[in-house]
């Protein structure tokens, strides 16, 4: 059995992902979220999101390193008790380490969520789009595609993981000419706005609030939502075979989606 040291395996990653350059949510605390006792990895899992039903699925392939997209520390500062302690007692009593990416993740240009959905819905990404503290998230690029057909290739990605796509009203004769993707929570006011100044006409992302389709129209831009969890399993899975490719460990995805 392959084992490989977990400082190796969290260097290379970080290394790739840029993770000491790219600027986050504080609670994102991205790389190395939580050692193992052995301080070795011999298989991989990888998730969305840390949740109880990830790390169980982890447990259940044998996997003592969870890479994660959204890692253990989203709700900020808590007392370790309840919910909260047993999913950390569990990835401890299981010798699981923790390494978890977001923006970092979501930006890279292969191995990211944006750059993975831009390639299955067959777009090609010429720029950046959606920035964080003066950096590019996500990515946008231009086409002729009939935005209907957008909507058809998104489907399928989105009932994969048990949900649906959503999107603003779309006429039949519609063409998408210049789009953006932001995967996630995507979709705001403010990267509304950001599109429309820019003469995108198309925005595909995960979920954004209500008001976002009401004022999309009147923006001349159409939304399509295809799901938080849906368009953030790219990344996480990516980044989990290239460190099994690279290190000759096998992984695992673990699913566990959320409906949203």
């Amino acid at each position: 059995m392959t084992r490989i040291p977990l400082e190796v395996l969290t260097g290379w990653a970080d290394a790739q992902l840029r993770t000491a350059e790219v600027p986050d949510y504080p609670p994102a605390l991205n790389g190395l979220q939580l050692a193992n006792a052995s301080g070795a990895v011999s298989r991989i899992a990888a998730a969305v999101d840390g949740s109880r039903r990830a790390i169980e699925g982890a447990i259940s392939v044998g996997a003592d390193l969870l890479v994660l997209h959204h890692g253990l520390f989203w709700g900020g500062n808590q007392r370790i008790v309840g919910a909260y302690h047993e999913r950390l007692s569990l990835l401890m009593r299981h010798g699981i380490a923790v390494y978890a990416s977001h923006l970092p993740l979501d930006l890279h240009p292969t191995l990211g969520n944006n750059a993975r959905l831009a390639a299955l819905l067959g777009l090609a990404p010429s720029g950046g789009f959606g920035r964080f503290q003066q950096t590019f998230v996500g990515c946008q690029g231009s086409s002729d595609v009939p935005t209907a057909a957008l909507v058809q290739r998104a489907e399928p990605l989105a009932t994969r993981y048990g949900g649906r796509v959503h999107h603003t009203p779309i006429t039949a004769e519609r063409r998408t000419r210049r789009w953006a993707i932001i995967t996630g929570a995507g979709a705001s006011s403010e990267s509304l706005r950001d599109a429309a100044a820019q003469g995108i006409d198309t925005l595909i992302t995960g979920e954004g609030p209500h008001h976002t389709a009401v004022e999309a129209p009147e923006l001349g831009l159409v939304v399509i939502y295809a799901g938080h969890y849906a368009t953030e399993t790219f990344g996480v899975a990516a980044l989990a075979e290239a460190m099994g490719s690279e290190f000759g460990l096998p992984w695992s995805f673990i699913e566990a989606p959320t409906g949203t």
